[in-house]
């Protein structure tokens, strides 16, 4: 370069930035007017910056070439310095050491603030440095290299947040690209972490003021789509030690499921990259509360949720960030949750769909959640029940009276009550105040109604919700006796289950994810933990004073249970059957099949299957 030595035969920094500038006007014109000379240097300059691996030497020629550039950047040209461009906006950080990481983008946000030039290819480079090169992604998660990972993220959280604040348009150009590079659903998972990991550590920072919608909002519909291409073999086939599947899941895992995703029967690895990245938006979930923010974000997340989650019916892990939210700060955010979705059921202005799955949604949370404290549930088991009391008064006399599907809400919030109360009627029963307000609900007022929910909820939700309620004495046993014939599993009850959802749909069923699962075992209550009502009666004659169905020897026609329960085969059949049910216990009370055999399943319930919602 021609340069003026200094007397101690070094160059400044002013004179190698003036010998940068110098060759970039230089160069500045048409091909046939630029001198050889000027082209070997600037050839010099463009070699200088090619993203290869440099030695030492090497390295310090390329940061003192990028201060220079910085200093120049006025003199840098879109349409003539093309090579040079091409070569900087090609350079991953990840390559580099401290200094050179330092130099890389300082010359990255000084031409990002020249005006109407290269502020989209500034974002661009930065955006896709969220994720490091092809050859050291496997090893970014390791212990080793945790610190160099997050001194990245900050430098360009850094830059980003530096660029944003000089140029108001940039956050809008950011989420476009951020909107366009966002891994989809069959990218590799050391594709997607680290991009979904940088990603949301701006929504910490001042970008965060800008695009903080917009950055949940898109990891939420990664969460979805990673949680809806995911079948139960996925799950099953890689767990089945797990001791949840002991505890609730027993059997489940001998039954056949597809073990790949929706990948044209390609076999993928959908459920540990939907597992890690539940980790990440959890550890983010987090940190926000330890910040002060989590209202903030929580509020985000629940718009999100009722954009995205709220109808995703296959979605079977994506729903817990909002759990673990409300487990941060129950008062606030757990409340504000289930008082969101019982208002979005008893909303006329929603639509059917949207109704049935927040009152599902309300079931399984109440159900579930221990943060959740028994004078709040108390308080929303009552307002559902007035809810399907007024229901019942409103429908008297309807001609609709004998068509389900018309009162599929009914149904919905009606079963709803009975859920909650199979796992929480006991810890109810325990507080006075609140064991008055129990006894006090119209409960026997909305079984006797004509629209007769026993004879269209999900059977072994009724079989359980009136075995407590007899040991707790919240129902006459001479109700009971009545409302016997209404509890087999009536062609009505199945075929409104399986047309309209009510029998399959349980989002906060037990969580199987290996590694995110330390986020919600702590607060998820489940059934083998639940005190039930009848729990302390000890005598067989107690038991089966408990059984609505009970017969003086079990059959209608002198069999005994072997010949009546059919054989392995016939068991097989009944769990075809109710291989979508999400509730705990199995029915114990006899089953007809379409072939007019009767099925007779074990007598006490013990086990949780997941849900299995429908297509």
């Amino acid at each position: 370069m021609a340069t003026h030595e200094m007397e101690d035969g070094c160059l400044s920094d002013s004179d190698v930035q003036s010998s940068v500038a110098e060759i970039l006007e230089n160069v500045a014109k048409p091909p046939i007017m630029i001198s050889e000379h000027d082209g070997d240097l600037y050839g010099q300059l463009v070699l200088m910056l090619i993203p290869v691996e440099k030695n030492l030497d090497e390295e310090i020629l390329f940061v003192t070439a990028l201060k220079a550039l910085s200093g120049a950047v006025s003199k840098i040209n879109n349409i003539f310095h093309v090579s040079l461009l091409r070569n900087i906006f090609s350079i991953y950080i990840w390559d580099y050491g401290l200094d050179a990481r330092n130099a890389i983008l300082e010359l990255i946000t000084n031409l990002a603030i020249v005006p109407d030039k290269f502020l989209e290819d500034c974002l661009e480079m930065l955006v896709r440095n969220f994720q490091p090169p092809g050859r050291i992604r496997g090893y970014i998660y390791q212990p080793k290299f945790r610190s160099h990972k997050q001194n990245i993220y900050v430098q360009l959280h850094e830059a980003l947040c530096y660029i944003t604040s000089l140029v108001p348009i940039a956050p809008f150009k950011l989420k476009d690209i951020l909107d366009r590079r966002m891994p989809k659903v069959h990218a590799e998972k050391m594709e997607m972490l680290p991009f979904v990991e940088c990603m949301l550590g701006l929504e910490s920072n001042e970008i965060g003021d800008y695009l903080r919608s917009t950055l949940l909002s898109m990891v939420v519909e990664l969460l979805v789509d990673l949680d809806v291409s995911i079948t139960w073999g996925h799950i099953l086939k890689e767990d089945n030690n797990k001791d949840i599947f002991d505890i609730e899941l027993e059997d489940f895992h001998n039954a056949e499921y597809n073990p790949v995703g929706v990948s044209g029967g390609k076999k993928d690895n959908n459920p540990d990259k939907l597992d890690c990245l539940m980790v990440i938006v959890c550890e983010h979930i987090k940190s926000s509360a330890s910040d002060g923010h989590l209202v903030k974000v929580f509020d985000i997340l629940m718009e999100s949720f009722r954009k995205t989650v709220l109808n995703a019916y296959r979605s079977k892990f994506s729903q817990f960030i909002m759990f673990y939210a409300c487990s941060l700060e129950p008062e606030i955010c757990g409340l504000k949750f289930v008082i969101f979705l019982i208002d979005i059921f008893v909303s006329k202005a929603e639509d059917p769909i949207s109704r049935m799955s927040a009152v599902c949604y309300v079931a399984s949370y109440l159900s579930r959640a221990r943060f959740i404290s028994c004078s709040v549930v108390s308080s929303l088991i009552k307002r559902l029940v007035e809810w399907c009391y007024e229901y019942c008064h409103l429908q008297a006399g309807s001609e609709r009276i004998n068509h389900p599907k018309s009162h599929r809400l009914f149904y919905a919030g009606f079963q709803a009550v009975m859920y909650i109360l199979c796992f929480r009627m006991q810890s109810l029963m325990d507080i006075q105040e609140l064991k008055s307000v129990l006894f006090h609900l119209p409960l026997e007022a909305i079984l006797c109604d004509p629209l007769d929910p026993l004879r269209i909820c999900l059977p072994t939700i009724v079989k359980e919700f009136l075995c407590q309620a007899m040991a707790a004495h919240l129902l006459k046993k001479p109700l009971i006796s009545s409302l016997q014939d209404n509890l087999l599993e009536s062609e009505m009850s199945a075929a409104f289950g399986g047309v309209e959802r009510l029998h399959m749909f349980f989002p906060f069923d037990p969580y199987l994810l290996k590694e995110s699962d330390r986020f919600i075992k702590p607060n998820f209550e489940s059934w083998s933990m639940v005190r039930k009502t009848y729990t302390n009666l000890n005598s067989e004659d107690e038991l089966d004073d408990l059984d609505p169905l009970s017969a003086d020897d079990g059959s209608e026609d002198g069999r005994d249970d072997d010949e009546l329960a059919g054989g392995d085969d016939d068991e097989d059949e009944l769990e075809y059957s109710i291989n979508q049910m999400s509730i705990t216990p199995r029915p114990v009370f006899e089953i007809a099949m379409a072939d007019g055999r009767v099925l007779i399943p074990s007598r006490m319930p013990a086990r949780i299957r997941p849900s299995v919602s429908p297509v």
